[in-house]
Order: structure tokens, then C-alpha cells, then sequence
């Protein structure tokens, strides 16, 4: 999210968290701040392999209430950002993937299964959501991943006890970064 405009027109809709993109090579990369930023909808800032003094600086000239790390980052790396509330993205292709969380307890306040794809997230495609049956870990996690605006159907019987929420991004988008306001309000009269 980068159009002021759009940011409102976004939190409109009710939503109940707004990602801002922090990583120079992605297409949704926030590079200057907007004129407006959320005042109801939580910020989340998304970083990747980010230096942790930057993402600390720009969680504060952001006042980001939630930073979502979507890289190779380490525990270490996360016990070092402690006092904020993280997510920790997982990429899933195979259901030994999910082992990769094991590390993250206790230390990421919520996961986010992404499928796993050379770009690190906003790559529109879907992974096998039965792989998350496999997951026994006590992290509250985010579906992301390809889900666009028909899948409300699918989202609505899905279940899972730590299920939190889900990640809406590049196909509810006209141009990187340009929200749809029209596929999001549909989706969520869908879902909800």
C-alpha cells in the first residue's frame, strides 16, 4: 500500500491489518512515506533479510504495530526485534516444510504460511492448504498465498485450531501495490 487514496479507501472496508512493503527489489516496495497512513487498521511493515536497525527506524517513523519478516531470518534475528509483535512468514511446498516452524515458537507472535516461490511473497499462487493438517505447533498462524476473490467459499469451511486470519494480496490488486476495492468488498460480504 502506497496511494493515500487507496489506503483509505482500504481501511474503509473494514479490514482489520494493513501491510506496508519494505524491501527495495519487491514491486509494492514503500519507498517514500503517504500523505495517509491507517488510523484504525493495524500497520504491519514487511521486511526481507532487512538490517535490524532499519527495520527498527522504520517501524518507528511508521509507528508499525506489527512486523512481518518474510525472509531467511533467524531466531536470533527475531529475539533481537522482541517487544514487537512479529510474524514470521514460512514458505509450504511439502508437508516437511512446516518443520521449519519448531524454531520460530515462542519467539513469533503469529506465522504465515506462504507458498514457497523464488519471489519472497505476492507471487498470486496457491499451495495444498490439507498440508497444514500436519501442523502441531502453538503459534497462531495467517493463510496467504494465491487466494483471491473467489476462494471466500473455500476460506470460510477452512479450519484449523490455529487458524488467525488471512493475508489478501496480489490478486486483489489492479497494479502492485493498488488495492481493488471493489474485489476486496466483495470477498469479505463473501466471507463473513
Amino acid at each position: 500500500m502506497r496511494d493515500p487514496e487507496n489506503i483509505r479507501a482500504v481501511e474503509a472496508l473494514g479490514i482489520d491489518w494493513m501491510g506496508f512493503i519494505f524491501h527495495p527489489s519487491s514491486p509494492r516496495n514503500v519507498d517514500s512515506r503517504p500523505s495517509y497512513l491507517p488510523a484504525k487498521a493495524k500497520r504491519v511493515g514487511v521486511f526481507v533479510n532487512a538490517d535490524i536497525d532499519a527495520v527498527r527506524r522504520i517501524a518507528d517513523s511508521y509507528q508499525l504495530d506489527i512486523i512481518q519478516l518474510h525472509g531467511d531470518e533467524t531466531p536470533e534475528y527475531l529475539q533481537a526485534l522482541s517487544g514487537f509483535t512479529l510474524i514470521k512468514a514460512v514458505n509450504i511446498a511439502t508437508k516437511d516444510d512446516l518443520l521449519k516452524t519448531e524454531v520460530y515458537e515462542g519467539l513469533a507472535d503469529y506465522l504465515l504460511f506462504d507458498t514457497k516461490a523464488e519471489m519472497a511473497g505476492g507471487n498470486g499462487i496457491k499451495f495444498n492448504w490439507d498440508l497444514l493438517s500436519g501442523y502441531s505447533g502453538q503459534t497462531p498462524f495467517l493463510l496467504s498465498g494465491g487466494i483471491g476473490p473467489d476462494d471466500a467459499p473455500l476460506l470460510s469451511s477452512f479450519r484449523h485450531p490455529r487458524f488467525a486470519g488471512i493475508d489478501l494480496n496480489s490478486r486483489f490488486e489492479s497494479m502492485p501495490a493498488m488495492k481493488d476495492i471493489q474485489k476486496l468488498k466483495h470477498f469479505l460480504e463473501e466471507y463473513e
